[in-house]
C-alpha cells in the first residue's frame, strides 16, 4: 500500500494586524472583557470580599478579612511593612533557634515521630515569636491550646450555643484577644520609656512593628483594636498552610 501523506494546505498570508480574522476578533474582545471586569472586580470601591459572620466574630470586626476601600487599603499597606525584604532578614536567626529547640526536644533520639502535630507546634512557636514576640512558656502554651479551639470551631454552624464548637472557638478568641491585647499595653508602653530611644529595640515582632507605623500628619496609622484584630488573622493565615507544607518536606 502506497503511504499517505499528510495534506499541505497553502499559506495565503497574513492580518495585516490584530484582530483581522473572526477567532481573532473574539479573542480581543473577550480579553479586553476580561481585563475590564478584572479591574472593575479588583480597584471598585463598589465591591468588597465578605468572610463568613462565623470568622468575623471569631477573628474581630476589625480584621483586614472584613475591611474595603480606604481602610482595606490601610491596613494592608501596614502589614506588608513588616514583610518588606530587609525586614525578613532579621528574622532567620530567630526562626533557626525556635526549629533548633524543637528538634532537640521533640525529634532528638526518638524512633517514632507523629510529624503533622508536632510541625504544626513549631510552625505555631515560630509564628508566635515573629508576631507577637512571646517567648516560650506557659503564657505561650495557653495561647496554643486557645488557638486549635478557635481554629475547630471558625467553619462549624455558628451558633452560639453551651457545648458547641462555635461557642468553644468565641471563647477561646476572647482569651487570645486579651493575651493579645496585654502584650500590644505592653510594648506600647515600653515605646513611651525614655530608654526606648537610646538603644535599638530588640523586638522586631509585628505588634511593636504596627505600633510604630505613623500616617503623613505624625498619627498612628492603626489602633489597638486593629493591631489585635489582625494579628490573629496573621496567625490563623500562616499556620496550616505553612504546617502542611513543612510535613511533606524531605
Amino acid at each position: 500500500m502506497a503511504r499517505r501523506r499528510p495534506r499541505l494546505w497553502p499559506i495565503t498570508g497574513r492580518p495585516r494586524e490584530p484582530g483581522g480574522t473572526l477567532a481573532g476578533r473574539l479573542f480581543l474582545a473577550l480579553f479586553g472583557f476580561w481585563a475590564a471586569a478584572n479591574k472593575f472586580l479588583f480597584f471598585s470601591s463598589a465591591l468588597s470580599t465578605r468572610q463568613p459572620r462565623s470568622v468575623q466574630r471569631i477573628l474581630g470586626e476589625n480584621s483586614i478579612l472584613g475591611l474595603h476601600g480606604a481602610d482595606h487599603g490601610r491596613v494592608r499597606g501596614a502589614l506588608l511593612e513588616f514583610l518588606k525584604p530587609d525586614m525578613l532578614k532579621m528574622y532567620v536567626g530567630r526562626i533557626d533557634a525556635e526549629v533548633r529547640r524543637h528538634v532537640e526536644e521533640n525529634w532528638a533520639g526518638r524512633g517514632t515521630v507523629t510529624v503533622l502535630p508536632l510541625r504544626k507546634r513549631l510552625t505555631f512557636d515560630i509564628i508566635s515569636a515573629l508576631l507577637f514576640g512571646l517567648e516560650r512558656g506557659a503564657v505561650r502554651d495557653a495561647l496554643a491550646g486557645d488557638f486549635a479551639r478557635m481554629v475547630e470551631g471558625m467553619w462549624a454552624v455558628p451558633a452560639n450555643l453551651p457545648f458547641t464548637a462555635f461557642s468553644r472557638s468565641l471563647k477561646a478568641s476572647g482569651r487570645a484577644r486579651r493575651v493579645l491585647a496585654g502584650i500590644t499595653r505592653e510594648k506600647k508602653a515600653r515605646r513611651c520609656q525614655p530608654e526606648h530611644g537610646k538603644a535599638p529595640s530588640r523586638s522586631n515582632d509585628l505588634i511593636t512593628c504596627l505600633l510604630g507605623l505613623t500616617d503623613g500628619h505624625g498619627e498612628r496609622l492603626l489602633r489597638d483594636e486593629e493591631i489585635v484584630d489582625n494579628a490573629m488573622v496573621a496567625l490563623i493565615a500562616g499556620h496550616d498552610t505553612s504546617s502542611i507544607l513543612m510535613t511533606f518536606m524531605k
